[in-house]
């Protein structure tokens, strides 16, 4: 499994080896080795999300308050979407930084999104699927959301699409808002964060 950084600190891409046949593929999705070596610790799965959206669906940008936060490891296994990464930790020398994959029922590619770090997908095509295995269960006090239209992050959403949010997502704060009214999580918090994972 090839493992590669994105440029914000915390996300990483994994792309197994796929191993085609007459009878169809074979692969390894998920792997706790390569992941603990590039962290420096285990992701402890607690939870197993599956979505499966239309074209066009927006899905973020979402995040969950630090400690503990929630770690996501994400999986297309059919159909395709934009992966947006975004650096939300107040104080973090990347802040408001984005990146991106795409994941597909093709490469395979999977992303993990270290606790702190805004997600967010799109679906390029119907009955795109993707499994969120989680660091923490879902906690609706803690869960938070940032709008995915927000101008000032020029997130990379093509333009041809017709967008599907929900209402909670449309409703959601700007990243300025959410620095303002002091609702991100603290860079300083996750780095305290990650070091007790590591020990």
């Amino acid at each position: 499994m090839d493992v590669r950084e994105l440029k914000i600190p915390g996300v990483l891409e994994f792309t197994p080896k796929v191993f085609p046949d007459e009878r169809g593929v074979f692969l390894e999705c998920f792997r706790a080795e390569p992941l603990e070596e590039a962290l420096g610790h285990r992701l402890d799965l607690v939870q197993a999300n599956h979505s499966v959206s239309k074209k066009g669906t927006v899905r973020g940008i979402h995040y969950a308050l630090v400690p503990p936060g929630q770690a996501k490891y994400v999986y297309c296994p059919q159909g395709s979407f934009l992966d947006i990464l975004v650096d939300i930790r107040d104080g973090s020398p990347t802040f408001g930084q984005v990146d991106y994959v795409e994941l597909n029922g093709d490469t395979r590619r999977s992303v993990y999104v270290s606790e702190g770090v805004g997600h967010m997908v799109v679906a390029l095509e119907d009955d795109s699927s993707l499994i969120y295995l989680c660091s923490a269960g879902y906690n609706p006090e803690r869960e938070k959301g940032l709008n995915p239209l927000d101008s000032a992050l020029d997130l990379p959403i093509p333009a041809d699409l017709e967008l599907l949010l929900s209402p909670k997502d449309q409703a959601a704060p700007t990243l300025s808002e959410a620095k303002d009214q002091g609702l991100l999580p603290s860079y300083d918090e996750c780095q305290k964060w990650y070091a007790q994972l590591r020990g």
